[in-house]
């Protein structure tokens, strides 16, 4: 099929439309440097908008005790020590620069009658450091991004599908897309690229990510340029998410209908937290939560659907409208269901990556040169437990440092190579499958690998089911060279839809495997087969290509956060 084909020229390429994105391109356009912005889905519409609790910085506007030493050390608890400790005090570090920047930037935070910053618990953090917009700080955070993006009038190309980073000899020069809607081709030149593509939490069946993000499109891109990906294991899960309808299957149940005094209830209708948490209940850390609900439903006392029931039935109905109003609303015009008089259907969802793309703590540089990754599309801040509210200030501080460190690589360049044959590659991926005469369904391909990864990679893992999801993932693998892709009026979605099959395959296969070796239980990564958190296992895996995992030591960490950590009660606080 011949299309057009455009070519485009920039100093620095940003992938992705989300906070982390959008930052980058804010700190490029304000010192001057040639920026284009590109991503698939339109730039309004990022997941970033779908962050709810807050943002961390240790402003002590409301505890004078805070610090972000105490930040740090709160963060790599929660991260069952899995996190470096140099990105986590670089993150801890810069926090309240980056909210400075947001004020500065018009954003409507939360305020004490003083006029301070109001700030709040969230998580197990020490203190109240948490600044929010009411319930709905990423979508507060990315407006006022994209309108600071508006006045700088940043290039933003957001129907974009980014097929291919090209690269020639381990250096970066651009990358290769076509426009979803009318399928036009772009070769966009640059000196260097901040991939920002989220996650691959949408790998799984039942996900708070909605169709067309987290699909994984960070680790294909980026392990196909050469880059190596780390923790790919370790992946958050909700423990209420909502079971149908089907294209709401995910959505986040949040923690205050249980910290309200929502049951959860099996299918025989008994409470089972008791049997798991009989002190906290309900109010169990997320991750045990999760874990009993999931073992509640491997064991057959589930709901048909798969599920439990989360109860709010017991509490006043004046209770629940005063409370919980926007989730009574919610469950009233998504399903018709009263939850003043009916229980709500959940399971376990896939929430967010701690693991990504492998990046230097410095800079976020990867081994390919001119590359680097932000936001959940990279690692190191969470390791095996994300402390909540952090991820929103990881994307601010190192979407500001990366954009610094890939000006300088752009104005420090004296010559860019390309390589024909590198674009050529990328032109013959999606010509290939436009003339494919093959009968398989990208689509039906893609429900089938998230079916695979919910079987034998969700909340509770063992070897026998990871191995079993190894081979599955190969059977979907070898039915790929047989995919049909066919544009229609709607444009070219089969065609998106089949690239993000790959990053499911390339995300799924990176998880199973770097999850087979992690032989113990540790934070987010349960092993029914394996005991508690093993010492010589205090490692992040990093996985550079099938069946290649490789250990790599997590730093020391200083001894003066070191002696600030201990366990922090997450009863009674915010924890999405």
């Amino acid at each position: 099929m011949d299309c057009v084909e455009q070519q485009v020229a920039t100093s620095v390429l940003v992938i992705g439309t989300g906070g982390a994105a959008l930052r980058a391109a804010i700190e490029l356009a304000e010192r001057g440097i040639d920026v284009l912005v590109v991503g698939k889905r339109p730039m309004a519409d990022a997941h970033t908008t779908l962050a709810r609790g807050g943002v961390n910085a240790a402003l002590a506007t409301m505890d004078p005790d805070d610090s972000w030493q105490q930040h740090a050390a709160d963060t790599l608890t929660e991260s069952c020590l899995l996190a470096d400790p140099v990105t986590v005090r670089i993150v801890t570090e810069g926090a309240a620069e980056a909210i400075r920047d947001l004020e500065r930037y018009g954003m409507a935070f939360a305020r004490e009658r003083d006029g301070r910053i109001s700030q709040r618990f969230f998580g197990a953090h020490t203190h109240r450091r948490t600044a929010y917009a009411g319930d709905h700080t990423g979508l507060e955070l990315h407006r006022t991004l994209v309108h600071r993006a508006l006045e700088l009038a940043v290039p933003v190309m957001d129907s974009v599908y980014i097929t291919s980073l090209l690269v020639r000899d381990a250096v970066i020069f651009g990358a290769y897309g076509f426009d979803v809607c009318d399928g036009t081709r772009y070769t966009i030149h640059s000196d260097s690229v901040i991939l920002a593509t989220g996650g691959h939490a949408r790998i799984w069946r039942r996900t708070s990510s909605r169709r067309g993000e987290n699909t994984g499109d960070s680790f294909r891109l980026a392990h196909e340029a050469g880059a190596r990906i780390r923790d790919a294991e370790l992946v958050q899960f909700h423990p209420t998410g909502l079971i149908q309808p089907e294209e709401w299957a995910g959505t986040l149940v949040p923690d205050i209908a249980r910290a309200e005094g929502g049951i959860l209830r099996n299918a025989l209708g008994d409470r089972f937290m008791r049997r798991y948490d009989s002190e906290r209940m309900e109010l169990s850390s997320s991750n045990q939560v999760a874990v009993a609900a999931d073992t509640e439903i491997r064991a057959g006392r589930g709901t048909p659907r798969g599920g439990v029931w989360l109860d709010l039935t017991h509490l006043p109905r004046t209770h629940i409208l005063d409370r919980l109003p926007r989730l009574y609303q919610s469950l009233l015009d998504v399903q018709s269901l009263d939850i003043t008089t009916d229980p709500i259907e959940v399971a376990p969802a896939a929430h967010y990556s701690m693991g990504g793309v492998w990046v230097r703590a410095d800079d976020h540089s990867t081994d390919v040169a001119g590359l680097y990754v932000i936001g959940a599309a990279s690692t190191g801040m969470h390791g095996a437990g994300v402390l909540g509210g952090n991820p929103l200030i990881e994307l601010l501080v190192y979407g500001k440092i990366a954009a610094r460190a890939a000006a300088r690589y752009s104005i420090g360049l004296g010559a860019q190579q390309r390589s024909r044959s590198a674009v050529s590659d990328a032109r013959d991926a999606i010509a290939g499958l436009l003339s494919s005469p093959g009968s398989e369904n990208a689509h039906y391909l893609h429900r089938a690998v998230r079916a695979t990864m919910t079987r034998h990679a969700g909340v509770v893992r063992d070897e026998a089911g990871l191995r079993a999801g190894l081979d599955e993932i190969d059977d979907i693998e070898s039915l790929t060279p047989r995919l049909a892709v066919h544009p229609d009026i709607a444009g070219f979605v089969e065609l998106a839809e089949a690239f993000d099959l790959r990053s499911a395959l390339s995300a799924g296969r990176a998880t199973l495997e770097t999850a087979l070796q992690r032989r113990e239980t540790r934070g987010c990564h349960n092993r029914s087969d394996c005991p508690p958190a093993d010492e010589s296992l205090r490692v992040n895996l990093v996985w550079s290509g099938p069946g290649r995992v490789a250990a790599e030591p997590v730093p020391d960490i200083p001894g003066d956060i070191a002696a600030l950590m201990r366990p922090v009660s997450t009863i009674g606080k915010l924890l999405e």
